[in-house]
């Protein structure tokens, strides 16, 4: 190996103390770091890879304080666009195979502390059923007999601008990713030529796929359509998930004892969620549920081409059950060519039963299949008139049959796993796949009502209705089943496009079945006539029955709660709706669980970090309550975003934080951008998160986590004030300061984000420059570019410093909550942060999305604000709070520095987070020139890049 292959592109050593167990994971990013040098100096030449070796040297050197930071400034200074991108292009894929060797090292150390018989980790379900087991064996607990009845996880994914990278970008990756662990495992053993000799061979491998890499355009020229994020968000499936769970849901069977009901069921939002959004069609609908299908029974025909493949028994052998052979012969011309007799191979007649039926829904339904998936001892099936599954329950049986025909000649082991894991699969992913979620914000239904309610003559305007007025309105309309207008009512092109999309979820659910669509998201949703006018628009396209006793729909209304004001008044809304004997009836004809979505992202955009999360815990704790009122099943689905400022963080640690009674066996969540990519592109890791969501829900469902017992109330009114102090520092700056909004929009990439074909959703909900109508993703993208990520902290120094120093609420005898004293304060809240799951879980993740900050990189957008003074200003009362918010949590939490607990997030930050200073300086230089009028295609792509870039090495940025 060269002097330069041992140096370029990987982290400096220094005198990192923690070397010697992260020496593994040094020796992999060095090795990929030179496979990418190589890469640059042989294919785009020596002045790139010395310009992009000196910027990592100068970065490092920054690092170690030996050099100044406008050192690296001044490299870029004069660059031309041209010259610029391959330098970014050159970190943004360092940072891309840095994920790999991050990911690959967590899975290395995991098998270590297997092998070393230590307890594996939170989140492990092996430590879960542990934790469960006297419940699991007393078999009689009502807790454990309501998760069993109701147990669900269903991660749902999102689209995320930054994370439209090409399928060949994420082909290539998991190849690495493979490689990697396959040569990590030779590389573990005694080496001998024929090793060797195999390493060299990855090795090689490993180099062709660098430079593929590196000739292949990461991002697209064009603005992305819904239609690519749809198959973006496919891809997963392809990669691990339809691999992954059905053998999770078996485990999970076995050990909880659901009756055979699948238990981690996934969702998706990308196609369906219209809110804000205007290229959702129903033309964007039927893609996304087609190519859905379309993917599963493709699935399902190669495993079961595999499956008749395997089971060759001969019934000259072995004596075939009466159900087998009645499956084998159950339609014409099954016999297998070449064979003397169709009886002689029964379970592969079985089989290829099931594969002529499977085939005759795939084409009766439009999905295409491969020619390779329908040959049958060379010939192809499907071709003719065979009757088609007309749902997966019909398919179930026939493979029960072949199950039990199996299992009575005792061929046990060729039950599994193929076949048990088709089964699952069927079970878990029906026809459909996953289920499609239908969002729409509430403004938009008032606006399409008023439209379809004037030409029905129902009501001349019905948004100058008062509240009850409407009410009434709409119950009147949901008691009966005729629809308001006729096939030829002439439209607006804004309702006929509305009604275009529920009318393609409608044939939906006829051709898939009714798991398809669900669930009906209305945002923004504060009051009950927000909630039950998408009812009225179901009934139209008849996936709504109206009726004054028994209304009933498979879709299921949930109401978005995303503002404090609405969080705090969701509970009394659900007591309104519940009152009403229509839309309790509806409820109940839906195994009575009522859903109620949690909104992170504009929670947090309103109040601030401090606020949004206790406004989040109040409301679920009060939500709970109104429930069990009305003595229904509560289920949440938690909207969280990929930043900690939208809800993100480990999500086994957030699902434990949640108050008594919020996890009742059963939760759905959101999972968004460069997210989706680090926990389900490897099965490894995708099991892992999977069984992390179940694990944490189990845990939470059957265990008291929360762990205040009498010290609840102190523990609430301490939250209550503290969050009370942090929305007025936070409110000072965004909502009060006049110069906020000049200093966000122009220190930070916003308008680019918009403007530079960065995913497919507009930034804002309306045209206007107003914080409250800026969508969440480019409001805290544009705060993680910059490096400032100000929703994940801002004002929670101040609130912690004037709760310590002036006194917290008083309890019901008029006593300090918190103590007589400023010590006695802070004991207060150190011992609530070490005993309290919220508390901790809250400081834990605002210190990790600190750590990924820097004010200094922060000052240098400030300087791209036109008015220099508010510039300096603002910047200076956000660097103030960020160092007043480091000290008060360090003084709370008890540690030294921020990132005390997460040592691999320490580990990432000092090794990696030199490589995305030049990105951040070509980041601030390109949109410098940008705005003063160069538009040469260039700077834009070179904008674009650094995105991307640094969304991929941050991780969880938007």
């Amino acid at each position: 190996m060269t002097d330069t292959a041992q140096d370029r592109l990987a982290p400096d050593s220094g005198t990192d103390p923690l070397a010697r167990a992260v020496a593994p994971l040094r020796e992999d990013v060095r090795f990929l770091g030179s496979l990418l040098g190589d890469t640059i100096r042989e294919h785009a030449g020596d002045r790139v890879f010395d310009l992009v070796e000196t910027a990592r040297r100068t970065a490092f050197a920054v690092r170690r304080s030996e050099a100044d930071r406008d050192e690296v400034s001044a490299l870029f200074k004069d660059i031309s666009a041209a010259d610029a991108i391959p330098v970014i292009r050159a970190f943004s894929l360092f940072a891309l195979l840095a994920n790999v060797a991050e990911d690959l090292h967590q899975e290395r150390r995991r098998r270590i502390h297997r092998a070393a018989g230590e307890s594996p980790p939170d989140g492990d379900l092996e430590v879960t059923w542990t934790r469960v087991a006297d419940l699991l064996a007393a078999d009689d607990d009502e807790r454990l007999a309501a998760v069993r009845a109701t147990a669900r996880v269903s991660p749902v994914l999102t689209a995320h601008p930054t994370e439209t990278r090409r399928r060949m970008v994420f082909e290539a990756t998991r190849r690495v990713h493979l490689l990697m662990g396959r040569r990590d495992d030779l590389r573990s053993r005694d080496q001998d030529p024929v090793t060797e000799a195999e390493i060299a061979e990855i090795e090689l491998e490993l180099r062709r796929l660098v430079l593929a890499l590196w000739q292949t355009a990461l991002i697209r020229n064009e603005r992305p359509h819904i239609e690519d994020e749809v198959m973006a968000g496919l891809q997963y499936y392809e990669a691990t998930l339809l691999e992954v769970i059905p053998p999770l849901n078996a485990q999970i069977d076995d050990r909880l004892g659901c009756g055979g009901r699948a238990v981690v069921r996934p969702g998706s939002w990308i196609g369906g969620d219209r809110d804000g959004n205007p290229y959702v069609t129903g033309d964007v609908v039927r893609f996304a549920t087609d190519r859905a299908a379309e993917l599963l029974h493709g699935h399902y025909a190669e495993q079961l081409r595999l499956l008749e493949r395997e089971l060759s028994m001969s019934a000259r052998i072995v004596e075939v059950d009466p159900g087998i052979a009645a499956l084998a012969d159950s339609l014409e011309d099954t016999q297998v060519e070449g064979s003397p007799a169709r009886e002689d191979v029964p379970f592969r007649q079985a089989v290829r039963v099931v594969r002529r039926r499977l085939a005759a829904r795939a084409r009766a339904t439009g999905s295409s299949l491969p020619r390779s998936v329908l040959l049958s001892a060379g010939r192809l099936i499907g071709l003719d008139d065979d009757p088609p599954y007309e749902d997966p329950e019909e398919m179930a049986a026939d493979l029960e049959t072949i199950d039990a025909g199996l299992s009575a000649v005792g061929s046990d082991l060729l039950r599994a796993p193929r076949l048990r894991d088709l089964r699952w699969a069927l079970n878990s992913f029906g026809f459909h796949l996953q289920s499609l979620d239908m969002r729409q914000n509430s403004e938009s239904h008032e606006d399409l009502l008023t439209e379809l309610f004037a030409l029905a003559g129902v009501s001349e305007d019905y948004s100058a209705l008062d509240e009850d007025a409407r009410v009434e309105l709409l119950l009147a309309e949901l008691s009966h089943d005729r629809p308001l207008l006729g096939v030829r009512a002439e439209l607006s092109e804004f309702a006929d496009k509305e009604m275009g999309v529920l009318r393609a979820a409608a044939e939906a659910v006829a051709g898939l079945g009714p798991d398809v669509v669900p669930h009906y998201i209305v945002s923004m949703c504060g009051s009950v006539s927000d909630l039950l006018e998408p009812a009225i628009l179901l009934k139209e396209v008849g996936l709504f029955s109206g009726s004054p006793d028994e209304p009933r729909s498979t879709v299921r209304l949930i109401p978005l709660l995303e503002t404090i004001d609405d969080l705090a008044g969701g509970a009394r809304m659900l007591d309104a709706a519940l009152a009403l004997p229509q839309f309790r009836a509806l409820v109940r004809s839906q195994e009575d669980v009522l859903e109620v979505m949690l909104g992170y992202s504009d929670s947090n955009k309103d109040g601030g970090y401090l606020a949004a999360n206790w406004s989040l815990y109040e409301a679920e704790l009060a939500l709970v309550d109104a429930a069990a009122r009305a003595d229904v099943h509560l289920r949440f689905f938690h909207g969280r975003g990929g930043a900690v400022g939208r809800g993100g963080g480990n999500s086994y640690d957030a699902i434990l934080a949640q108050p008594p009674g919020a996890v009742q066996g059963a939760l759905r969540i959101t999972e968004q951008g460069e997210i989706i990519s680090a926990k389900y592109s490897e099965p490894v890791r995708a099991r892992r998160n999977l069984e992390a969501l179940v694990a944490a829900t189990l845990e939470v469902s059957l265990l008291d986590v929360e762990g205040l017992g009498d010290d609840a109330e102190q523990a609430y009114a301490v939250m209550a004030a503290l969050a009370r102090l942090g929305r007025e520092a936070y409110a000072e700056l965004v909502h009060e300061d006049p110069g906020f909004i000049e200093y966000f929009t122009t220190s930070t990439p916003l308008s680019e984000i918009g403007e530079l074909n960065i995913g497919s959703r507009p930034t804002s909900r309306k045209q206007t420059s107003s914080v409250d109508d800026l969508r969440a993703i480019p409001w805290v993208l544009s705060w993680s570019q910059s490096r400032v990520m100000l929703p994940g902290w801002f004002g929670v120094g101040s609130a912690l410093k004037r709760w310590i120093d002036d006194g917290g609420p008083t309890d019901s005898e008029g006593h300090d909550a918190g103590g007589a004293n400023a010590e006695e304060r802070l004991a207060t809240l150190r011992r609530l942060y070490r005993d309290w799951p919220f508390l901790r879980t809250t400081l834990s993740n605002m210190a990790q999305v600190m750590a990924k900050a820097d004010m200094s990189l922060a000052g240098r957008y400030a300087e791209l604000v036109p008015d220099a003074e508010v510039g300096r200003r603002i910047h200076g009362v956000i660097s103030d709070e960020f160092e007043l918010t480091r000290e008060m949590l360090l003084a709370v939490t008890g540690q030294e520095t921020l990132l005390d607990d997460n040592p691999a997030l320490a580990r990432s930050v000092r090794n990696r987070f030199p490589y995305l200073e030049p990105l951040n300086r070509l980041q601030v230089e390109l949109l410098r020139r940008y705005r003063a009028g160069d538009h040469d295609p260039d700077v834009r792509t070179g904008i674009q890049l650094t995105m991307n870039g640094l969304a991929t090495a941050l991780r969880n940025s938007g």
